[in-house]
């Protein structure tokens, strides 16, 4: 029970009423500032994880899983999609050919990724069909010259389904009057959107219209779909030890990684920098906990001549500081984790209201405010905070540790 004693002053200095106001008003701006870093670094965070995911799955569901390919040309595609199927955590194979060439309409001209693929084939790798505006990649025949594009690419270019484009490739044709850039007239048969990079940049053929247009003898390689994205890499791994090195094996990450990297180092970025909003609040119990000892010398004098130790002593200022960060990081945690679970709806109610878009889908591919709340993020910060309010008491504890009680008194 004694030792319960320092702690309950502790507990009772942080709601006693002071005869200096400004230290009140320093532990309330402490307090206050502990709670919106906390609220803060929940909330950004959240967000953060919530692009993360949406980048995911967007950018995912249309990229390959995994690549193989076989330069210039694959021999006999369909041998090594039936060995490569047979793994079992591979789902579907599907050939392609892939270049780079600018397309050009009347409004402009766009630089694209060409895609040569099999359409019936690529529907299994791939979501773009389920995510057609208008037309199909059904609609890709050979011989005819079909192409399908993303829904920005078109706009950008002011295209409707059936217009014609001239696809021009950084390859040349020599011919007996001279050295002319290779060009070729497409027509738009589909146009898709899938909320991703790809609807600006992707554009697809036919594989054998490829073939012609890159002068290949067959597909460069093979685009994968394996059960769990996040397994590619192993998956990848093992097909190179059943296939051998004749083949290039490339998996999601190394073609888009570093997109994810940016991300995840954009998020520890402003964690960091958000951090400082808990670091000032922590020098704040330094400053009122100071003040405090100042304040309440004849009462630490009163207290060790009641026989009080110096450790209990620093008890009772650590038990305080500690109480105002803790009632500080509680509720910052309450009010972050509750902003971060319903800031979607919350900004899209206030968009509503004021008849404006935060996020234009024009502009940005992801056109609402994501949020995914995550327990460790929660853990972490709370920890961060509790631990930071802890080391801030110590210098304070310690100065009215060292006060004499006599030398304190004979002021009184």
């Amino acid at each position: 029970m004694p030792n319960l004693i320092p702690v309950k002053i502790g507990l009772r200095y942080t709601r006693a009423k002071r005869r200096n106001q400004f230290i009140s008003f320093v532990s309330g701006f402490s307090l206050v500032g502990m709670a919106l870093g906390v609220m803060a670094l929940i909330v950004v965070l959240s967000v953060m994880n919530g692009f993360d995911r949406e980048m995911k799955e967007r950018i995912l569901s249309v990229v390959p899983h995994g690549f193989i390919d076989h330069p210039p040309a694959l021999d006999d595609w369909r041998a090594l999609a039936q060995r490569v199927e047979a793994h079992p955590e591979v789902e579907a194979a599907a050939p392609y050919i892939e270049g780079f060439a600018l397309v050009t309409h009347a409004r402009g001209v766009e630089g694209v990724q060409l895609q040569g693929i099999l359409p019936r084939e690529e529907q299994r790798v791939s979501v773009v069909e389920e995510h057609m505006l208008v037309g199909s990649t059904d609609a890709l025949a050979p011989g005819e010259y079909g192409i399908v594009m993303g829904r920005l690419l078109t706009r950008h270019l002011g295209l409707a389904l059936g217009d014609q484009v001239r696809v021009t490739l950084p390859d040349v044709s020599i011919t007996p009057a001279g050295v002319y850039p290779r060009v070729r007239r497409f027509t738009l048969v589909g146009v898709f959107e899938v909320g991703a990079q790809m609807d600006q940049s992707l554009a697809m053929i036919h594989l054998e219209d490829a073939q012609r247009l890159l002068r290949r003898t067959g597909p460069q390689g093979l685009h994968l779909k394996v059960s769990d994205i996040y397994r590619a890499a192993p998956v990848m791994a093992e097909l190179r030890a059943q296939l051998g090195e004749d083949y290039l094996y490339k998996d999601w990450s190394q073609t888009q990684g570093s997109l994810f990297q940016a991300v995840q180092m954009e998020k520890l970025v402003i964690a960091t920098l958000l951090s400082i909003i808990i670091a000032v609040a922590a020098f704040n119990i330094v400053s009122s906990l100071v003040l405090m000892v100042a304040d309440k010398r004849g009462d630490i004098a009163v207290l060790r001549t009641l026989g009080l130790t110096a450790r209990q002593v620093m008890v009772v200022f650590v038990v305080q500081g500690s109480a105002v960060g803790f009632v500080g990081t509680v509720a910052g945690a309450l009010i972050g984790s509750l902003l971060a679970i319903y800031i979607g709806p919350l900004v899209a109610g206030l968009e509503s209201l004021l008849g404006m878009r935060v996020f234009d889908p024009s502009v940005y591919f992801i056109s609402y405010l994501p949020s995914e709340w995550r327990w460790q993020d929660l853990l972490a910060i709370c920890a961060t905070a509790l631990i930071l309010s802890l080391l801030a008491t110590l210098y304070p504890a310690y100065r009215a540790a060292q006060i004499e009680p006599a030398e304190a008194l004979r002021y009184e």
